[in-house]
């Protein structure tokens, strides 16, 4: 397989930024996405050209570094699918693919396509914990959970702070990661005493860092890789509004 991909080439987080096109020839479909991303820069490396800078670590949809616009859809065409997930194979031989990074006032690019999610540490420090001091490990069975808040619990802790909801967003929101990161600790015994003081600090944050507003197309949703759903925006809301009419802080 063939591709021309057309690439955001961006040397700092001041200079200008264009799109350069690069051929990617004799490509595997077996091949990941950011394989042909290693390829190409091999071939730069050895013109002794300068390669591109993207982010990954894990190659495994687990960590969340790898994130990338494809084709103007965050993380590419496959549904709950990281950028390090996707396989050549979903294009068809001579596509032309346009790669850029996240698209947000709150992720700056630093270079090519790699931008800044430092932002979403911040949100996490300023409430995404659990302060109260437990001492050791307790027996696994000594606080009953009920399954049904136990699976959401869960299914909101898959979020991998990727970025992909802010990117997809209109508004540039986090809400869909807030809301994630507020559900998985409210939904258990252990955070439901700051679940509404983890939802105020959280989304001031959020708001602080320059995040726009959710206005509920669920686009964050469609392109989420652990397809996390809005229903944990729907309860961030709910906990931040209680606490706003309660006064919690």
């Amino acid at each position: 397989m063939n591709f021309d991909l057309l690439i955001w080439r961006q040397p700092s987080r001041q200079a200008p930024g264009k799109m350069v096109k690069y051929r990617a020839e004799n490509v595997s479909p077996d091949s990941s996405f950011l394989e042909i991303l290693d390829a190409v820069n091999e071939q730069l490396l050895t013109r002794g050209e300068e390669p591109i800078s993207f982010d990954s670590d894990c190659r495994e949809g687990i960590c969340g570094s790898c994130g990338l616009v494809i084709n103007g859809r965050a993380h590419g065409p496959d549904l709950g699918t990281a950028t390090c997930q996707l396989h050549m194979r979903r294009f068809k031989d001579g596509d032309e693919i346009t790669v850029e990074p996240w698209r947000a006032r709150a992720f700056p690019v630093i270079r090519d396509l790699v931008v800044d999610r430092s932002a979403f540490d911040r949100i996490i420090a300023a409430g995404g914990y659990i302060s109260a001091h437990v001492g050791s490990a307790p027996e696994a069975n000594s606080i009953p959970v009920p399954r049904t808040a136990a699976e959401s619990a869960m299914d909101a802790a898959a979020c991998i702070a990727c970025g992909a909801c802010v990117a997809a967003c209109k508004n540039a929101s986090a809400h869909l990661f807030v809301g994630a990161k507020v559900s998985h600790l409210a939904l258990l015994p252990q955070g439901s005493p700051e679940r509404r003081r983890r939802a105020r600090a959280m989304l001031r944050q959020a708001d602080a860092e320059g995040f726009g507003s959710c206005s509920n197309e669920a686009e964050c949703e469609a392109v989420c890789p652990k397809q996390i759903s809005i229903r944990t925006i729907a309860r961030l809301i709910r906990e931040y509004t209680f606490a706003t009419l309660t006064g919690t802080e």
